[in-house]
């Protein structure tokens, strides 16, 4: 969709996260002015509008999904391992190229107001640099809408899935922005040499790092001890995240205590999807110091059916799910999907600031809480300056 968006205009009457009523000037791609609209700039009156920082989405997967194809019926399995052959014979079916597919989901979450994201690309001995190459294009053709993090993934494993290693180097020296891994034990068998190959790469091109972790119980603490001493090692602080962490979940509160200090010292940040069963505790975290943030994970594709790549939408499943309903929770919930994951991302400049980047999100809502509470239909998303999706009728 095409918008005329001037050069210099004010957004009027909008409500800033703090509840305070201002208007903001826009010109040349930043925000210029927060007050009293003067001069003779255009002016659109937003008045009920809530204005917001671009939200990001933390973790997806663009060369996954099968939005643009026709309804793709669950293959459950019974362990990841399983899940993953699955999806490959189900990919394999389908003759929609990952840009096709991809771009759909990006300008879905664009109608949404995501202005950044991380998404989790499938390298392996056997695709290749496919589905990461086809990523790039995906990045490219967005670059003016959005700001996307390539994650290299080995998701067949490193040490199971020979060339892996190589390919994973080819993407981290030719575009990618951070290294991943899952599931150390269960899939390679062997947590410290897959470990040991994720820091080494991510050293070598000073990459961050955001390894799948679902294994859960007293293995999943272990592999989470064994990446706090890596990242610890490696100096990497602030540039790690381990994304589901269902072990968290599953744990008592002393122990929660003392391992939630050890990653808040550590510096590693813990992405949740909101899982109805061991998800990470969010609130406890957070006192503790841990950074957590959420993602949607997967949309519409062979591990999940049920998606609709609303960021806001996921933050109310996270609320849901642990009973987070005052005001301040409410605002907590939020921050899972602006600053905590702008965090855990390192994006430079994020938030609503003079002289910061117009990247903007502007819904319908009263007020914070009520933006996660009630997920409005009704959104503007702008992107340096430029007004580039909306959600609902528009707005004059």
């Amino acid at each position: 969709m095409s918008f005329n968006t001037p050069a210099e205009f004010w957004l009027t009457g909008i409500t800033l996260a703090d509840g305070h009523l201002a208007d903001v000037l826009v010109r040349a791609g930043r925000i210029a002015e927060i007050g009293t609209a003067f001069g003779a700039a255009p002016r659109f009156l937003r008045s009920g509008w809530l204005a917001l920082p671009a939200l990001v989405e933390g973790h997806v997967h663009l060369d996954k999904t099968f939005l643009g194809t026709p309804w793709q019926p669950h293959l459950p399995g019974s362990s990841v391992a399983d899940r993953i052959r699955l999806e490959k014979l189900a990919r394999a079916k389908t003759n929609v190229p990952v840009q096709v597919r991809g771009g759909n989901l990006v300008e879905t979450e664009l109608k949404f107001g995501t202005g950044y994201m991380r998404s989790h690309t499938d390298i392996d001995g056997e695709s290749g640099l496919a589905n990461f190459e086809a990523e790039l294009e995906i990045r490219d053709k967005y670059r003016d809408e959005i700001d996307i993090q390539i994650v290299a993934f080995p998701q067949s494993g490193i040490l199971a899935s020979p060339g892996t290693e190589a390919f994973l180097d080819a993407a981290l020296a030719n575009g990618a922005d951070a290294i991943g891994g899952l599931d150390p034990a269960g899939i390679d068998r062997d947590p410290v040499g897959h470990l040991d190959v994720i820091f080494r790469l991510a050293t070598k091109y000073d990459k961050d790092v955001d390894i799948h972790l679902h294994e859960g119980g007293p293995l999943g603490v272990f592999e989470l001890d064994l990446i706090c001493d890596r990242t610890e090692k490696f100096g990497l602080g602030g540039r790690v995240t381990v994304s589901h962490a269902y072990a968290l979940g599953q744990i008592g509160p002393e122990d929660l205590k003392r391992f939630g200090g050890r990653l808040a010292s550590a510096g590693v940040s813990i992405l949740t999807s909101a899982p109805q069963v061991s998800m990470p505790p969010v609130k406890a975290l957070r006192s503790l110091g841990v950074n957590i943030f959420a993602g949607s994970d997967n949309i519409r594709d062979a591990w999940a059916p049920i998606g609709n790549g609303d960021i806001l939408d996921r933050a109310q499943i996270a609320a849901r799910q642990q009973d987070l309903v005052s005001d301040e929770d409410l605002a907590m919930a939020l921050d899972l999907i602006t600053g905590a994951s702008a965090k855990a991302l390192r994006l430079p400049e994020y938030g609503i600031a003079i002289g910061g980047p117009a990247d903007l999100v502007l819904i319908e809502a009263e007020n914070v809480a009520e933006a996660v509470a009630s997920v409005p239909r009704r959104r503007e998303t702008y992107k340096r300056g430029r007004k580039v999706a909306e959600l609902g009728a528009p707005v004059a």
